[in-house]
């Protein structure tokens, strides 16, 4: 059951658009839940090095969403190249993986 569930995770430049990206997600259930928290990155883009504060974005999802919510995060993101990561979930509470399977069903 446990490879059934991803974290996704995204980031962003500003937390109130994180925030409003976290809700709309989980407002469209294509995640159960996302937590949005202060990130420094530090990166290549655009021929040199950027040391930028971002705010991360990790949702609880199915597997099954990846594609969908993937899709959605680069519709809705201001980022022309949004990170979108995928991993799996390897063990996690029975109790709390039903929850995500519940709240990420179609509307």
């Amino acid at each position: 059951m446990t490879g059934d569930f991803l974290v996704v995770t995204t980031t962003h430049d500003d937390e109130a658009k994180a925030r409003d990206l976290a809700a709309a997600l989980v407002r469209e259930r294509l995640a159960a839940c996302a937590q949005v928290y202060p990130v420094r990155s530090v990166y290549w883009w655009d021929g040199e090095v950027q040391d930028t504060a971002e705010w991360r974005l990790d949702l609880k999802t199915r597997a099954d969403l990846a594609d969908r919510l993937t899709a959605r995060i680069a519709e809705l993101h201001t980022y022309d190249t949004p990170e979108v990561l995928a991993l799996p979930v390897t063990t996690g509470s029975a109790a709390y993986l039903a929850w995500i399977a519940a709240e990420t069903r179609e509307a």
